[in-house]
């Protein structure tokens, strides 16, 4: 199911969510590029900015000379990484539809402060369910994650317009926001279930614990930030 839009009125500018939007479009503008000039700097790059668990466990148990900066600075620029278009692309589109009520209750700095670290949150249940994975996890995904799990606790009751495909065809129905997104936690947590199951040390593909434990952080989170000062204009006698 694919979200179109929401119908969860807000009362400000989602500056953040458009600062984010466009930030992760540019770098993977510059990722694009590096690409195209080398392959081997573009795995640089995601060797070095990316979530490798394999080194966060090497670091943790003291077998590398490696900092532990080097393992936790990762864990928030990989959340600006991206692995292809398709990857940014559906990542923003779910941050434009669900982060600007987010951004609406928290304000500007603390939206920004969550969604920080709901890729925190992210980043380390990846890491524990996959130990020994030498290959590089990149994408916003955790921390949007987080996002929609802000969303499902403040705006269960707002309604999502979602593209639904049914067998040959699809369709447009408005669904309540927790049904819609109580079924993508599901999807998650099954698919990141499945590939536990057969994963390896060298196996890539959709981090599902990284959704999993974004959408999680950001349920936990979102009440422990209190929500941003209401401004009322009153009418004068």
């Amino acid at each position: 199911m694919i979200p179109i839009r929401d119908d969860a009125p807000r009362s400000t500018t989602p500056y953040i969510t458009y600062f984010l939007i466009i930030l992760n479009v540019v770098v993977f503008l510059y990722e694009a590029t590096l690409g195209v000039e080398s392959h081997a700097a573009l795995n640089a790059l995601l060797f070095q900015f990316g979530v490798v668990p394999r080194v966060d466990t090497a670091i943790l148990s003291g077998s590398t000379e490696l900092s532990l900066a080097a393992g936790v600075i990762p864990l928030f620029t990989s959340i600006f990484l991206h692995g292809s278009w398709l990857h940014v692309i559906g990542n923003m589109w779910f941050l434009w539809i669900f982060g600007d009520n987010i951004e609406d209750y928290l304000g500007h700095f603390k939206y920004l402060i969550f969604y920080l670290l709901s890729g925190l949150g992210a980043g380390i249940l990846h890491i524990l369910f996959n130990l020994n994975s030498g290959v590089p996890s990149v994408g916003a995904s955790g921390a949007i994650a987080g996002v929609m799990g802000g969303y499902f606790v403040l705006y269960p009751r707002a309604r999502v317009l979602t593209l639904v495909p049914l067998i040959v065809f699809f369709t447009f129905w408005w669904l309540p926001a927790w049904i819609f997104l109580a079924y993508w936690f599901v999807i998650q947590f099954l698919s990141g279930a499945a590939t536990a199951i057969a994963a390896t040390s060298q196996s890539g593909g959709i981090a599902f614990w990284a959704h999993v434990g974004g959408f999680g952080a950001g349920i936990l989170m979102i009440k422990l930030f209190p929500p941003r000062p209401r401004r009322y204009s009153y009418g004068t006698w």
